[in-house]
């Protein structure tokens, strides 16, 4: 599998395989076949398949005691164009109070009509 191929190229498990890296925000291998409920082999598979696709990071780690891997997800397929306008990333990125009358506020949502024109 090349990282140039889609999400929607990945079988049912390397998709519930992503899936669950991506919601944990990050797992051990060790537990990673165990809630996929696959056998270690077939879930070495998976990792293997994922990580050929960029689509997670395979870092060596300790796990209770054992030599194991921590398996992250990557952002190189994940969309931000949402949160931008133009070059702009939104102000709102982060910030616990938001302003909707503030300058940056306003200077993104210019840079955002900007677009749409």
């Amino acid at each position: 599998m090349s990282a140039s191929q889609g999400k929607t190229d990945l079988s049912a498990d390397e998709r519930a395989g992503l899936e669950l890296v991506r919601e944990t925000g990050g797992i051990h291998q060790s537990d990673f076949w165990k809630e996929l409920n696959v056998s270690s082999r077939k879930g070495s598979r998976i990792v293997e398949a994922l990580e050929s696709a960029e689509l997670i990071q395979r870092e060596e780690a300790v796990y209770e005691g054992q030599r194991t891997y921590y398996l992250k997800p990557t952002a190189s397929d994940l969309d931000f164009s949402l949160l931008m306008a133009g070059d702009m990333l939104s102000p709102f990125i982060g910030e616990e109070d938001i302003d909707p009358l503030s300058d940056a506020f306003s200077q993104w949502l210019m840079n955002l009509a900007y677009e749409e024109e």
